[in-house]
């Protein structure tokens, strides 16, 4: 994966598909620790990102060579990751959802009738900012994620992509992570998550193009070579240059991500 164009690798040992049930600290880490002490050992300045939402996890996992810590709860499960990352002087991903790791990729928490998506991202993403910023973690390793997928009917992933720049307006850069999932089958009619590379790749130039900077994906090289194209075309036209260059955070476990 880094050969082929990712910024950074991500494990993750805990899945959050429909349905899954919880793991203790002691098996999340009997999954993971192997493989980051692995590739730290292989690839000593390589960025590693453990996605997680224990303090437990991320306190061994960045002794041994994480760099960043991808909490898809943002806080609302173990609040002492952020303190955790404060004195490892992590990168922090904070990614909204709703919910258990069991039913966050489900619709059960899906209702925003009397908000906006987007508006309830960025109410909930700001308060767990401030809880990340209390803890000692600094603004600039703070990364923000809407979470498509996740507590969210296919209509919402979609809206929730289309205002982005109310995201990237709270200042923090802004990871997507679209690839394969099951909004981009709807919208395509293909069924196979394997087979939605294509749309994934259209979803993250459109991302690209309102905001996003960070990008989680399985293929690895289409993406890169497409972000790299819509960026430099995006970068010479002078009312839609992006300021940022964008980054990919490509993950073995992904398609596990709803």
């Amino acid at each position: 994966m880094f050969d082929e164009g990712a910024d950074v690798v991500e494990v993750g040992g805990e899945s959050t598909r429909p349905g899954a049930a919880p793991i203790s600290a002691k098996e999340e880490l009997d999954r993971v620790l192997a493989v980051v002490q692995a590739m730290h050992a292989r690839r000593p300045g390589a960025r590693i990102a453990v996605d997680t939402t224990k303090s437990a996890v991320a306190r061994v996992v960045l002794d041994a060579g994480a760099t960043i810590i991808n909490d898809v709860s943002a806080l609302r499960l173990d609040p002492e990751l952020a303190a955790v990352c404060a004195r490892a002087k992590s990168t922090m991903i904070l990614m909204h959802s709703r919910g258990t790791v069991g039913d966050m990729a489900r619709f059960d928490h899906a209702k925003y009738e009397h908000q906006g998506v987007m508006s309830a991202i960025v109410d909930e993403l700001a308060a767990a900012v401030e809880r990340a910023r209390a803890a000692g973690v600094h603004r600039s390793a703070i990364v923000l994620d809407p979470g498509i997928g996740f507590a969210k009917q296919h209509e919402h992933s979609v809206e929730a992509l289309a205002n982005l720049p109310k995201l990237v307006n709270l200042g923090y850069p802004v990871m997507v992570g679209v690839s394969r999932k099951r909004f981009l089958g709807e919208l395509t009619g293909v069924q196979l998550a394997a087979d939605r590379d294509d749309a994934t790749i259209g979803a993250n130039v459109a991302a690209l193009a309102l905001g996003a900077t960070w990008f989680r994906v399985h293929a690895v090289r289409a993406n890169r070579h497409a972000l790299d194209v819509a960026h430099a075309v995006l970068s010479a036209a002078p009312d839609t240059a992006p300021h940022t260059t964008p980054r990919e955070a490509a993950d073995p476990s992904a398609g596990a991500r709803g």
